[in-house]
């Protein structure tokens, strides 16, 4: 288990968002001191404006990766941040100076639509290859489209489409790949031009919402299979186990609020099954008669033992045993937010699992708006750090005082023997006192590489 050795983080970067914010700011790349031995622990030491308004920054990856190590060429020096509303892409030389990013390229959002027919970018993976891979929600007009473009791993140009041939899915979000079992699997979250604006219960049963696990062919990068994982499931974040050999891992579906986990099978395609459900809660004073928990991002530690994830609507985070990843065990839970706390404007009146409505959430005195969203584990899988903005739009739609209070960053404490999560109270990095106001922080990167970013072959 010696990939647990790694350094502890000292420092992360966050990119944060002014879009729906009502401020007329560029979004920015924060790096925050999170060393607890640092004068500057739990401050924005720096930060990254981007040049233009607008781009909804929302993930990052790396331009180099572990499926790199080989070659000792290779520097993890740039930082791959394409925006999810505007197409452009950014590229940020970290090499240079650690704690102060600067900006070293632009990939203009016409050569995405030009070049590949592609538009909103989201997930970006680096290949053994040295090319940089973006997976795509659509095309350039809105329609859903799941494709991938390729830049060059040295000068970032856009090189084209990865995926060959005539048939591509429906929709894109999310992608893993696995060369030792010559797939790559990516996700559907829905149709941009209809989740652009908000979340409409109208689009619900209408096949605007994904649905598919995608499975492609690794060497030929042709589309073979689907998997239905049920309707308006909204598969999203999908992870691998670590363990290359492993032909198998776990995949959270938002709007059900399960997780399937999605296997090789005897006949060398690949299925998925129902693990964990998160059971809806009825309810009284919010959009819907029932609320699900809303799954919105999934990890799995280094050691390939646990699998966390957050409920961004009911507010909790939970951590799983998946020592056997058919059954997993929940051994861990904490409410940090969401939509169903004492006091707000929501009223259970059946839930399944709880005896009464959570806590509110404070922490050194603020009140936590807006529920656990992204989150990113430490390599040792002690230290748990969470954010609370998922998308501005649906931020402003169902937490209004998320983009005028600003998100924040907390960190859980876990117990990694028996499995157990708390929240540590004395760490706490608040968006809402930013220099030019408040504002939307996502998701969390290590320099030189996390639990999300790393795919080893």
């Amino acid at each position: 288990v010696s990939v647990l050795k790694g350094p502890r983080e000292e420092i992360v970067y966050v990119p944060c968002i002014y879009r729906n914010t009502g401020r007329k700011k560029p979004d920015f790349l924060a790096t925050v001191d999170v060393n607890p031995k640092s004068p500057h622990y739990c401050q924005v030491i720096h930060r990254l404006a981007m040049p233009n308004l607008g781009d909804e920054l929302h993930h990052s990856g790396w331009n180099a990766c572990s499926s790199c190590f080989g070659d000792a060429t290779k520097k993890r020096n740039r930082l791959i941040l394409p925006s999810l509303i505007s197409s452009r892409i950014y590229v940020v030389d970290v090499g240079t100076d650690l704690r102060a990013p600067r900006l070293f390229k632009v990939v203009n959002p016409e050569d995405v639509f030009w070049k590949c027919n592609l538009g909103y970018p989201h997930t970006s993976h680096c290949l053994g290859s040295g090319e940089i891979m973006i997976s795509t929600l659509g095309d350039p007009a809105g329609s859903g489209k799941g494709g991938f473009i390729l830049l060059d791993g040295e000068t970032f140009e856009i090189k084209g489409n990865w995926e060959k041939g005539d048939k591509v899915p429906p929709m894109g979000y999310d992608f893993w790949y696995q060369p030792r079992h010559n797939v790559l699997i990516s996700t559907e979250w829905g149709i941009p031009k209809c989740l652009g604006y908000g979340f409409d219960p109208n689009d619900l049963k209408k096949g605007r919402y994904g649905r598919r696990l995608n499975v492609w062919d690794w060497t030929t990068h042709t589309y073979v299979q689907a998997i239905d994982v049920g309707e308006d499931a909204a598969p999203l974040e999908i992870r691998f186990l670590h363990n290359p050999d492993a032909a198998e891992g776990f995949v959270g579906c938002t709007i059900s609020s399960a997780i399937h986990r999605f296997y090789k099978t005897e006949r060398g395609d690949w299925a998925a099954e129902k693990v964990i459900q998160v059971p809806s809660k009825k309810v009284e004073g919010w959009l819907l008669p029932e609320m699900p928990g809303f799954i919105t991002d999934i990890l799995i530690s280094l050691d390939d033992r646990f699998l966390y994830f957050s409920n961004w609507w009911h507010g909790d985070i939970r951590q799983y045993d998946i020592s056997n990843t058919r059954q997993p065990k929940l051994v861990g839970q904490v409410f940090v937010g969401g939509s169903i706390a004492k006091g707000g404007p929501v009223t259970v009146c059946g839930d399944e699992e709880l005896q009464s409505q959570p806590d509110p959430f404070f922490i050194k005195g603020k009140r936590v708006p807006g529920g656990p969203q992204m989150i990113q584990l430490s390599l040792d899988g002690k230290r748990l750090y969470v954010t609370t903005s998922l998308y501005s739009a649906w931020d402003r739609q169902f937490y209004p005082d998320l983009p005028r209070d600003g998100s924040v960053m907390l960190q859980l404490d876990v117990d990694t023997e028996q499995g157990g999560l708390t929240a540590n109270r004395s760490f706490l990095v608040d968006f809402g006192k930013e220099p030019d106001g408040p504002c939307l922080a996502h998701e969390i990167r290590y320099p030189g590489g996390d639990c999300t970013s790393d795919i080893w072959v």
